[in-house]
């Protein structure tokens, strides 16, 4: 099964968007996510302080900042509904 990371911080309002829109894709494909807080691991806020919210698909770097919904379905590999 397909595994999504979403690198993120509390009072992000761009983490809190993109967190949405996975939870929206979450619930037509089938996909594991979990979300990362940045703050809990010194090592991941100095590497994406200053890029969050970023995504994660089967351990590549997919997304910065946003996500195109298309593009996130087609990294999965996942057919239509």
């Amino acid at each position: 099964m397909n595994e999504v990371v979403l690198y993120s911080k509390p009072g992000c309002c761009l983490c809190d968007e993109v967190k949405a829109q996975i939870g929206k894709l979450a619930r037509v494909y089938k996909f594991n996510w979990r979300e990362q807080n940045i703050l809990d691991d010194p090592e991941l806020g100095e590497r994406f302080a200053e890029k969050i919210p970023v995504v994660f698909i089967n351990g590549e770097w997919a997304f910065e900042y946003t996500i195109d919904e298309k593009e996130f379905v087609r990294r999965l590999g996942a057919a239509a509904p």
